[in-house]
C-alpha cells in the first residue's frame, strides 16, 4: 500500500552535533522521528525513553477538534500533539538520539516536512485495532526514502498479531522491520530505537556504496 523522491552529499543522515547540559559534545547524535495515527502512543513512548523531561506541545481536545478527528478507539484520549514532543536519549557512549514525536491529525501533517529534514529514520506506531491509520506515515516515509521500522504498540484489549501478519496488512517493502512493543516501557522503546538506528545504518551504507560503484567502474 505503501507508495514509492534525496538530496545533496553532506553530513551523514541524522547527525547533528550535540551541545550537551554540561558543555561535553556527544560524538554523534542522530535524528529520529516518532509517527503515526493519532492517540497511538507517540507521545507515550517518548516520555518513556527519554532521559531529559520531555518537551511537549500538547493541547486539550475541543468541541470543534471532534469534528475533524476520529477519536474511535481512543474515547479516553483528552490532549493532542499540535506541533511535536522532544525527547533525548542515549543509546551508548558516544551515541544520543534526539525524538521528535509528528503530530498525528490530518490537519497538521504540514509540519511533518520541517521536521524529517536531516533524520536518520522513524519509528511509524501501529495499533492493530486502528492499522489504517499508519498508512499515511508508511507512505510518507516510503516516498522520501526515509528509513522507518513499524512499531506495534500491543494495548491490553487489542487483538495480538504477528509481525509478518502485521507487514503483509500494510504491504510494506521487503526488509522493513516490524517490531512489538510496549510505548510505556523504557527498555521496549529502546529496543525499538536500537532496531531503527541498525536498519537505517544498513540502508544508508548500501546507498553510499550504490552511489560509489559506478564512479569505480569508469576508472
Amino acid at each position: 500500500m505503501g507508495q514509492h523522491d534525496n538530496g545533496p552529499l553532506g553530513p551523514a543522515p541524522g547527525a547533528a552535533a550535540d551541545p550537551g547540559d554540561d558543555g561535553e559534545l556527544a560524538a554523534l547524535a542522530l535524528k529520529i522521528l516518532v509517527a503515526g495515527g493519532f492517540g497511538v502512543g507517540k507521545t507515550t513512548l517518548v516520555g518513556a525513553v527519554s532521559e531529559i523531561r520531555p518537551l511537549r506541545t500538547e493541547e486539550l481536545l475541543s468541541e470543534a477538534g471532534e469534528l475533524v478527528d476520529d477519536t474511535g478507539g481512543v474515547d479516553q484520549k483528552t490532549t493532542t500533539t499540535v506541533a511535536m514532543d522532544f525527547g533525548r536519549i542515549t543509546i551508548r557512549s558516544g551515541l544520543s538520539l534526539y525524538l521528535f514525536g509528528t503530530p498525528g491529525q490530518d490537519r497538521f501533517w504540514f509540519l511533518w516536512d520541517e521536521l524529517s529534514q536531516g533524520a536518520l529514520g522513524a519509528v511509524v506506531l501501529a495499533d492493530t485495532r486502528r492499522l489504517e491509520d499508519c498508512f499515511p506515515a508508511v507512505d510518507y516515509f516510503e516516498h522520501r526514502r526515509i528509513p522507518f521500522v513499524v512499531a506495534v504498540n500491543c494495548f491490553t484489549d487489542a487483538r495480538r498479531y504477528g509481525a509478518h501478519e502485521v507487514s503483509r496488512a500494510l504491504d510494506l517493502d521487503q526488509g522493513t522491520p516490524v517490531v512489538l512493543c510496549d510505548a510505556r516501557d523504557k527498555d521496549s522503546g529502546k529496543e525499538v530505537l536500537i532496531r531503527l538506528v541498525e536498519y537505517a545504518g544498513r540502508v544508508h551504507t548500501a546507498r553510499l556504496l550504490d552511489s560509489v560503484e559506478p564512479q569505480a567502474d569508469s576508472v
